[in-house]
């Protein structure tokens, strides 16, 4: 079968009869503004609809010197708040024509890069970052070409403009309340400590613990990353100093989290009486024999916000604020 050659804009003038500038101005709305009289638009959109003409996005760039794309660079698509956030920002960017560009980084600074700079050879308008590095060069050099906003993670001290959720405070909420039910002891099992949301949920897990009272004791924190296997070994590690699971424990992410239940599971530990909450929030933790409280980042207002401060900057508006903190919400279902 033959292929359908696309028609152009000249073919469409010269089947038309009118010159290329009148097809562009009547495809562009302005064909009344022109006096363009109703014959001739009718005559050109019923080619244009004949042929299912499309304009040529490379040629819309090339005028106006923009890709209509937005990057956006997370560390994990199975993340599910990141997966949460990534999900409304398409829909911000296609509701306003724009093109939304994903690539994960695997929380590896050197493939960060690499995932970067094949993002700006594309010619990407702004640069969305979740980002694992803990100094902000790479990024300041590239802001001379685009604008570049911090999701979730600031890198560093970095004056970015940075759109994060208030881990502190609703872990801080959540924590006492694990106390609460137990007073013995509180574990933390969390991710990698040079990232900040970590630093953040374990400033709040022990301002937890200063409300309750409760001194902190050795052991009790522990760290790796955010993948579920590391909650496994966490708690395997724990169960080996103890010789039974922890009283209370805060996870540092639904991830880490489902390690945790998963060594449960496998050592028929889900009976033992043992109350968790963790950071991020998912609707199967109301379907689980274990009650867990969770810390809900609002996903909505994350990605609307960070949205925002991209097309502002897009759009040379000048804005005095550059760095906003989104509350996070408390599921409770512990009694």
């Amino acid at each position: 079968m033959k292929e359908k050659k696309r028609i152009t804009l000249a073919e469409i003038a010269k089947k038309a009869g009118v010159s290329k500038s009148t097809v562009s101005f009547i495809l562009n709305g302005k064909a009344e503004a022109l006096r363009i009289s109703e014959t001739t638009r009718k005559k050109v959109l019923a080619i244009v609809e004949e042929y299912n003409y499309r304009p040529s996005i490379h040629a819309r760039s090339l005028k106006s010197k923009r890709s209509y794309t937005i990057g956006l660079v997370i560390p994990d698509l199975t993340n599910l708040g990141f997966a949460s956030i990534a999900k409304e920002l398409e829909k911000h960017c296609r509701e306003d024509g724009l093109q939304l560009l994903i690539a994960c980084s695997e929380d590896d600074q050197s493939l960060e890069k690499k995932v970067v700079t094949h993002l700006v050879e594309r010619q990407v308008d702004a640069l969305i970052v979740g980002s694992a590095m803990t100094n902000d060069q790479f990024y300041i050099k590239l802001t001379n070409q685009l604008p570049v906003i911090q999701l979730d993670r600031q890198i560093g001290n970095s004056s970015l403009p940075l759109v994060c959720s208030d881990a502190c405070n609703a872990t801080a909420d959540v924590v006492t309340k694990l106390i609460s039910n137990t007073r013995q002891e509180c574990y933390f099992f969390g991710g990698q400590l040079e990232l900040s949301p970590s630093k953040q949920r374990l400033d709040g897990y022990k301002l937890g613990l200063k409300r309750a009272s409760l001194i902190l004791r050795p052991g009790w924190i522990k760290h790796a990353d955010y993948q579920p296997q590391s909650g496994y070994k966490m708690m395997d590690e724990c169960i080996k100093e103890l010789g039974r699971p922890p009283y209370s424990l805060f996870t540092a992410s639904y991830t880490i989290l489902e390690g945790v239940l998963r060594y449960l599971r496998d050592h028929q530990l889900l009976d033992f009486d043992i109350r968790i909450a963790t950071f991020d929030d998912y609707h199967i933790l109301d379907c689980l024999p274990i009650d867990i409280d969770s810390v809900a980042q609002d996903c909505t207002s994350l990605a609307y916000t960070a949205y925002t401060i991209t097309k502002n900057l897009l759009d040379s508006k000048e804005t005095s604020q550059t760095q906003f903190t989104i509350p996070a919400k408390i599921c409770w279902r512990s009694r």
